[in-house]
């Protein structure tokens, strides 16, 4: 158990210290695959906050401007059924 822990540490100590490298270097990515995949993740986390946004939006503002939802509200419709249509 405890070479798991010592083990732990030290890959976590290891994993810091490229992390600090990498900021003190101000290179953060080193190709310009890094750059396009950590833009693409940045767009992604926008779409899923604009998405969530969104649902809070709908969720706060249309259940408080409906007083009854249109789908149980039946429709008086006009006219005649066409019941030739029906098996």
């Amino acid at each position: 158990m405890a070479l798991l822990t010592e083990n732990l540490e030290e890959e976590l100590s290891a994993t810091a210290q490229q992390v600090l490298g990498k900021l003190r270097s101000h290179q953060l990515f080193q190709s310009e695959w890094d750059t396009a995949a950590f833009i693409i993740f940045l767009i992604f986390l926008g779409v899923v906050a604009l998405l969530l946004l969104l649902v809070c939006i709908h969720c706060c503002c249309c259940g408080c401007c409906q007083n009854h939802s249109s789908r149980s509200q039946k429709k008086h419709s006009q006219g005649f059924d066409n019941f030739a249509l029906e098996p």
